[in-house]
């Protein structure tokens, strides 16, 4: 089901910038091409006992990703760094060969270049994902991928996430020499335009006067249910959840009842059937419960290679995220308390 959208034309720079994914996964994709290829060889020839994500936000919910991906494809495995770790208990970091996979906008927060300081100095192999390409973090990193997102306006991060979670495709398809993945990314940014097109406006009624809501995805779709819900709080002041399929059922689904709302990322791998399963039980106790799924759901979705459907994903939300925080009388370019440019300590 691939119904055009009756979303009006973007009147926000998050639905702006959110509609420049594609021109941005299209230059990124072209600058880095060798640098992916070299990395893939190294980690081939020398493989890494674990990989070490470095993030916050945006960025570590690119890194749950990444973790799915990496740890499907190659079977190491991935954790995200606690960075107060470095930044203020100063603990040793121990020696080890590690790829640390460093993913940020700024690139300049003081916690996020501790830790990446801090594994570089035990020995990792640190690979920045970056949209500032003169920020602090260039200097630690022995390879930069210029995520090539150009700055963005809006405090909200659109193509910026959408850059970082095509990189991460992209460096784990060369890694793991995964030629269909290959090919799927060659047709992302073309879906991506199809995707930004897709009608999702039945959620804006459906989430107008919510005050609670799970955002629930699994595996490869975790990643993205954890982005939505960190939009639904900062564009539309909705409280969100982010939760896998399989653990809202270890105590959070208690809750879910008539005066619930659900948003529910599916897609066309294994995991996708909890997220139906898991759906398809809420709305049966009143919950209002929309689900985005290429096999079919309360909102359209494109069929692609699993790994790159959760991005296609995503880029739907955000246009839709942007009307809803709208219809909730919010700016979603600029929420209340918060920055473009977080630094943390």
């Amino acid at each position: 089901m691939t119904r055009h959208s009756a979303i009006e034309v973007p009147t926000t720079l998050m639905a702006a910038e959110a509609g420049q994914a594609a021109a941005a996964v299209t230059a990124m994709l072209a600058a880095n091409a060798e640098a992916f290829a070299t990395i893939g060889a190294r980690l081939r020839a020398s493989p890494p006992a674990a990989v070490v994500t470095c993030a916050r936000g945006s960025s570590d919910h690119a890194a749950t990703y990444a973790k799915y991906l990496v740890e499907t494809m190659t079977g190491t495995p991935t954790a995200s760094a606690a960075l107060s770790v470095a930044s203020l208990y100063d603990a040793p970091t121990l020696a080890g060969d590690r790829l640390c996979l460093a993913i940020s906008q700024s690139g300049k927060s003081p916690d996020l270049l501790a830790a990446v300081e801090a594994q570089k100095k035990a020995g990792a192999f640190v690979v920045a994902l970056l949209n500032a390409e003169d920020a602090p973090l260039c200097a630690l990193a022995d390879v930069v991928i210029a995520l090539k997102a150009s700055p963005e306006k809006s405090v909200a991060a659109t193509k910026s996430y959408i850059s970082s979670l095509a990189a991460i495709a992209a460096l784990v398809a060369a890694w793991a020499e995964d030629d269909a993945l290959g090919e799927a990314l060659s047709a992302l940014p073309g879906q991506l335009a199809t995707a930004f097109a897709l009608d999702w406006s039945a959620a804006i009624p459906a989430f107008a006067d919510a005050q609670n809501l799970f955002v629930l995805g699994r595996g490869y779709g975790y990643g993205v249910a954890q982005e939505a819900a960190l939009k639904f709080k900062e564009t539309s002041s909705l409280h969100a959840e982010s939760f896998s399929a399989a653990e809202v059922r270890h105590g959070p689904m208690a809750i879910v009842g008539d005066a619930f709302h659900v948003l529910a990322f599916g897609g066309s791998d294994r995991a996708a059937e909890s997220v139906r399963e898991a759906a398809a039980e809420f709305r049966g106790r009143g919950a209002t419960v929309l689900l985005a799924d290429p096999a079919g759901g309360d909102l359209p979705a494109l069929a692609a290679h699993p790994a790159i459907e959760p991005i296609l994903l995503i880029q739907s939300f955000y246009r839709m995220a942007s009307g809803l925080a709208l219809a909730r009388g919010r700016n979603p370019d600029s929420p209340p308390h918060l920055n473009k440019v977080t630094e943390t300590i």
